[in-house]
């Protein structure tokens, strides 16, 4: 169930994003002491904790083990659903693209951040190159991207529309 607050709720929303991104931040400040990145984040629902991540990247060697990505597979498991329609995910900085992307196919309501991705550039990281890297043309990326389309490319998508026991996302 979600809670859609009134606009005369600000102060109520302002409060409640006050509080947990305090939490994002003291969680990344905490990471860092652990030998983790210096990113946390919290899925919240009903102005209530679902779960927490911090970035584990190279404590895991996992490149995907972003903050963001942890928060919502951990609450995607305390929910028991891929969805976390109606849920709010913060952060301690803006959202990269692999964890934006993530939020979207979550289906979060809305993502709150703290520092932005030019703060992340001044910490050394690539937040800021990939938004620009996505802005400019596949060609003059350092990483090609080719696509090879074999007549059989679409029947993966033929299968998946012909189950009818499929869980549409």
């Amino acid at each position: 169930m979600s809670i859609s607050l009134e606009p005369a709720d600000g102060a109520a929303i302002a409060a409640l994003d006050e509080k947990w991104i305090a939490r994002t931040v003291e969680l990344a400040t905490e990471n860092v002491a652990s030998g983790g990145g210096p990113f946390g984040a919290v899925v919240v629902r009903d102005g209530q904790l679902v779960a927490e991540g911090q970035n584990r990247v190279t404590a895991n060697l996992d490149p995907t083990a972003h903050a963001e990505v942890t928060a919502i597979r951990a609450a995607c498991q305390a929910v028991g659903s891929f969805s976390l329609a109606g849920m709010t995910l913060y952060t301690s900085c803006e959202p990269c693209p692999l964890c934006l992307s993530a939020a979207l196919w979550a289906r979060v309501d809305r993502v709150v951040y703290a520092a932005d991705r030019h703060d992340a550039a001044r910490g050394g990281f690539d937040d800021l190159e990939f938004y620009r890297l996505f802005e400019r043309d596949r060609s003059t990326w350092h990483m090609a991207i080719d696509g090879v389309r074999p007549a059989n490319a679409p029947a993966p998508f033929d299968a998946w529309l012909a189950n009818e026991a499929r869980t549409d996302y």
